[in-house]
């Protein structure tokens, strides 16, 4: 398979890059600090091309992680997920899986600069993509790289007279490649502890998380949190290196995942929690009112 087109993005102030590929569903593929990648490879880009397998910086849209089954509601009328259609995928357990933009060609470059990277998608004119989330709007990304720091700006701007579901996300997949996994340190903010069950669906209880600080060692974690505070800081440090997801705005849900195989820590800004769509619970774009939110990755 030929190479496809990169934009790389260089920080004005240091020598942090990062690169995205328009064309493969606008992914981050690389958060390089003179050589040093920061951004999980995983199985790599050609992975994720063919099978949907996430690396890098995917977004996770219209929902991210999981919904409860293949199907869901919104104003009294049933849309129905079908694996392999619309760009539907679904996970072992066959349920849907972060949504269906994964490695989606259609996006179209708008801007483009040393330090910024500008696109969009047109939603509603896709009917592929309609079947699926029957909610026209324009999708806009804003990507930026100045002071060691990589924010990534999305708006939902609905283009006819209904509200649009704001339950996406983003995958970060960072680490300290320099230091041992089981010597990483971990920081999270104060929130609201939503425990899922073996299917990575909300159990429906959830418990206070105080603001807390530990070492990652061994653990494997995949969890759910909402009531995410505005400004809150994720954070992973090892060695001399530290690294900050910042959660700008509009991101009030987060999944912490780091797995036992591979040695990444995923902090992932969420515009609702993980089955949202499903339970009819999550903010909306309303006609004329677009929705914003913001994430940041800085790197001390």
């Amino acid at each position: 398979m030929p190479e496809l087109p990169t934009v790389i993005l260089r920080d004005p102030s240091s020598s942090l890059t990062a690169t995205f590929v328009p064309s493969a569903g606008m992914i981050g593929t690389s958060l390089s600090d003179e050589g040093v990648e920061l951004l999980g490879q995983r199985r790599g880009l050609q992975a994720y091309l063919s099978t949907g397998k996430t690396m890098g910086i995917p977004i996770l849209y219209p929902w991210a992680n999981r919904l409860s089954a293949n199907s869901y509601a919104v104003d009294g009328s049933v849309v129905t997920l079908t694996s392999g259609t619309g760009g539907v995928r679904t996970d072992e357990h066959g349920v849907p899986i972060h949504g269906v933009l994964a490695a989606y060609p259609g996006w179209r470059v708008t801007a483009q600069s040393d330090h910024r990277l500008t696109a969009e998608l047109d939603y509603g004119g896709k009917p592929r993509l309609l079947a699926s989330f029957p909610f026209p709007h324009l999708l806009e990304l804003d990507i930026s790289l100045a002071e060691r720091t990589l924010t990534v700006r999305t708006k939902v701007t609905p283009t006819t007279a209904a509200d649009v579901p704001l339950c996406y996300g983003f995958h970060p997949y960072v680490q300290i490649p320099e230091t041992p996994r089981a010597q990483w340190q971990l920081e999270t903010p104060a929130m609201q502890h939503v425990p899922v069950d073996a299917w990575g669906i909300p159990t429906g209880i959830t418990a206070p998380h105080p603001a807390h600080a530990e070492p990652l060692g061994g653990k494997v974690i995949d969890e759910g949190y909402d009531e995410v505070p505005k400004g809150a800081v994720f954070a992973v440090s090892g060695g001399d290196r530290r690294i900050e997801v910042c959660f700008e705005e509009g991101y009030p849900a987060a999944q912490i995942f780091a797995p036992a195989t591979d040695d990444v820590i995923c902090f992932e800004p969420m515009a609702a929690p993980t089955n949202a769509l499903r339970r009819g619970v999550y903010p909306v774009a309303h006609p004329g009112q677009p929705a914003t939110s913001a994430f940041s990755i800085r790197v001390g």
